[in-house]
Parts: C-alpha cells; structure tokens; sequence
C-alpha cells in the first residue's frame, strides 16, 4: 500500500484507541469522543439541534462498534470512521449506487467472450504493488460507485498495456452516460464500458474532474479520448475460479452489497460480513491473497481514505458459496483493450479575446477593465477554461471555480470554508500579468 496513505491511518488508529478505553459510556466520555472525532474529521453541523443529534447517531454507532469488538473471533474490526454520524439509512441512501435490475437491456455492443485463460493463477497478486492502480477517490454524496469501479478497471487496463497510470473522469461518465446509467441515481459498470467503446476513449479526471453531483454533459471534453477500449467482457457468473483467474490478469469491476452497517463502519481486517447478496454496491477487485490460512479478495472502494484500510477492504474469498460474499461472484466484468490510446492532441493555438487581443494557447482571456459589458483592457489567465473573478486581477481552476477574494482563495463549491480538502494548485499557478492569482495561496 502507498505510503502517502499511512496518516490516515494511524489518526484512525489513535482515535479507535481513545475510545475503546473508555470502560463506560458515560454522557461526558461520548461528549469528548465526539468532539475529538469531528475534528479529526473536519466535521461542523448547522446548528446545535444538528449537532445534538449527530451526537446521539454517534453514539449509536459507538455501541454498535464496541459490540462488535469485543468479540473474540472476528477476523475484522469496526470503527468510528467518517461515517460515524450517519445513520444507517442516511448511509445507504448516499453512499452506493448500482442498478444491477437494468442488466437485461440489450447493448448491441462489444461485449466479447470470457477468454481461456492458460496456466493456474498465481497464489496471490495485488495489482497497487504494479502500478495499475490509482489513488483512492471519494464519489461523496451521489450514487455513482459504478462510475468509479468502471475507471478504475479502465485505468488498470491502460496502465497494463500502455504502460502510462492516467486518473480518469466519472463526471464525464455521470455527466455524459445516459443511455441506460442514471448519474447519482445509479448505473452499471457494463454500459459505462460500452459508452467508453462508442465515444471511442474517455477523458483524464485533470480535464473533467468530479463534482459529486450531475451537470449537462460537456460535449467538448467528450472529444478529448485520452484512453480508449475495445470492448468488455462479463465473467461467468457464481464462478470464483474464474473471477481469481481474471483478477490475476488485470483489475475487475464488481457489484457487491455494501449497505450493511457493519460494512459501513469496516476499518481492517478480512471482513467476513454477515452480508445479503443484493446487489447495491460497486467496488474494484485489485488482487488477492491470504492471511492465517484465510483467503481474502483486496477491494478498492470509492469512500475516500477515510474508511476501511485507507479506502481499501479484504473480503473474505473462497468461502462464501458460489455466489460470493455480499455477491462479489455474481456481477464481475472487465474492459479489453489491445488498441493503442489515441495521439496527444496538439498544442492549442493562441486564444482570441477579441479582434486586437489574444493570449497563449491554453490560457483563459479575461476582461480586466469594462464598462458598460463592453471590455476595454483584457488579461491572460496562464489556465485552460479558467473562471474569471470579478474584480479583473485573478483566476480560478475551472474546477475550484468560486472567487473568495477575502479569503485569498478557490473554493470548490460556495461557502466551503474547511481545510480538510484543502489542496495547493503548485503546477498550474495562474497569474493575471504581474499580479499574483488567488491560486499562490491556499485553494480550499
């Protein structure tokens, strides 16, 4: 596991500490624990009514998560991540998103045959020790897990074939996927595969970042195929031996059900559920292997590093019958990809501003001096598609797009003051001339 995941972790660690030392829970011990909590976690509410009831759900948690702990022989352990202050139903109404009863529908597509693969997979494989695998993402309150597991099985692909790791965009995929994916409403990863195929490739998640929420889809960045795919291929279902050989091949897109509550509040461990196997859920299989005689399926989640194993989860492999644990054998697919990706575009050529003004390629023009809606005096924001502040002397990133020019700062969405997501934009400062742009500080 990367080592730029390790700080999460061991603020998990000293928080689940804390509170398991607390031998009783009294109101002030909860009190405490939740204050400590939402600082770790960056967590503000409202007002006090909120508050108060963030603090009873908490609490609820807390007791759900001690049970569990105190037993003996469970093989995973709970604890009091980012979703401690959440109810359960709260949780399962933000946090999946597969639409596995709109599988019927008849692609027409470049779905191709399971291939027969030659020679037994390897004991075990884990494909974020190769390279093919991305950093955690975070698809926050809208219900787009499949949009996450279908790039990543991309990006894994790529990174085999082509040698080159590129993060690629769910937004277009949320944005610009309608045939039979419904954005934060749900979808599956099949016809994100088969979109991928007809729009012949797919943007970077740089050009056409994630906005947790859907937009009319951008019909410019839709051109910009970055990585392509030749098609996909579904493993057969209830078929484990098949899904291990699969996954020994490359990354592997999987509906699983991931709304129990236990599933959650999961922190390490091989977890072993209990778990239906209604599929709500999608995740990533990037390897496998075994611990104590146990065997485990490595899952990428798209929660963000501050649940599970820094975004990650085993599961328990081999032992959960033919259709799997939470029914991780039952909707496996992968993308195929033999094509080479599609020629860097070329430089872009100089901006127009108007008749007498223009800037470089790649850079925002920007009206520095207007009157009447009329622009006099234009600037040259050293940004692509770069959001114009008002007061005519600075820029923000097309995806950090809210001037706050009090605050010295680019905020994501109105309001969002916290540092918790809090990123310097080191590569891409944009100035306006000889004037510093909102961008040489912090971008919240």
């Amino acid at each position: 596991m990367n080592s730029h995941f390790l700080p999460s972790t061991l603020c998990s660690i000293t928080l689940l500490c804390s509170y398991l030392s607390i031998a009783s829970s009294s109101s002030s011990d909860i009190s405490k624990l939740f204050e400590t909590w939402s600082q770790q976690h960056g967590k503000t509410y409202a007002s006090p009514q909120e508050k108060l009831f963030r603090l009873q759900v908490l609490e609820d948690n807390f007791d759900f998560v001690k049970k569990h702990n105190s037993r003996a022989n469970s093989s995973y352990t709970l604890s009091l991540n980012a979703f401690a202050d959440l109810t359960h139903p709260e949780f399962k109404a933000s946090r999946l998103g597969l639409s596995p009863a709109s599988a019927s529908a008849n692609l027409h597509g470049t779905k191709l045959p399971f291939p027969d693969f030659v020679g037994d997979p390897p004991l075990s494989i884990d494909w974020r020790k190769k390279g093919a695998v991305t950093e955690v993402k975070d698809q926050s309150n809208c219900g787009a897990c499949w949009s996450f597991s279908a790039t990543g099985a991309i990006e894994g692909i790529n990174k085999i074939v082509s040698g080159s790791l590129v993060s690629l965009s769910e937004q277009e995929l949320v944005d610009c996927d309608k045939a039979y994916n419904n954005g934060c409403e749900g979808g599956l990863m099949d016809y994100a595969f088969q979109f991928v195929v007809n729009n012949h490739g797919i943007d970077t998640e740089d050009d056409y970042p994630y906005q947790a929420k859907e937009k009319p889809c951008n019909k410019e960045k839709l051109k910009r195929r970055v990585v392509t795919i030749d098609g996909y291929t579904d493993v057969p279902r209830e078929n484990e031996n098949a899904l291990m050989k699969a996954v020994a091949n490359q990354p592997v897109s999987v509906g699983i059900c991931g709304s129990e509550r236990a599933f959650q509040l999961y922190s390490k461990g091989i977890f072993t559920g209990p778990c239906a196997t209604s599929l709500d859920h999608a995740v990533l299989i990037v390897g496998y292997g075994s611990e104590n005689g146990v065997d485990y399926w490595i899952a990428k989640n798209s929660w963000g590093t501050r649940w599970g194993m820094n975004g990650f989860i085993y599961m328990l492999r081999n032992k959960g019958g033919s259709q799997g644990l939470c029914g991780i054998n039952m909707l496996a697919s992968f993308p195929v990809k033999t094509s080479p990706n599609p020629p860097p575009p070329a430089p872009p050529g100089p901006t127009k501003c108007d008749f007498f003004s223009r800037c470089g390629g790649g850079e925002t023009c920007c009206c520095a001096h207007h009157i009447f809606g009329i622009c006099f005096s234009w600037k040259c924001c050293e940004l692509d598609s770069a959001v114009c502040c008002k007061d005519g002397l600075h820029c923000c990133p097309h995806d950090y797009p809210v001037c706050d020019t009090q605050r010295n700062a680019c905020l994501k969405f109105p309001g969002n003051g916290t540092r918790m997501e809090t990123v310097a934009k080191k590569n891409s400062q944009a100035k306006f001339g000889s004037w510093n742009s909102l961008l040489e500080g912090w971008i919240l």
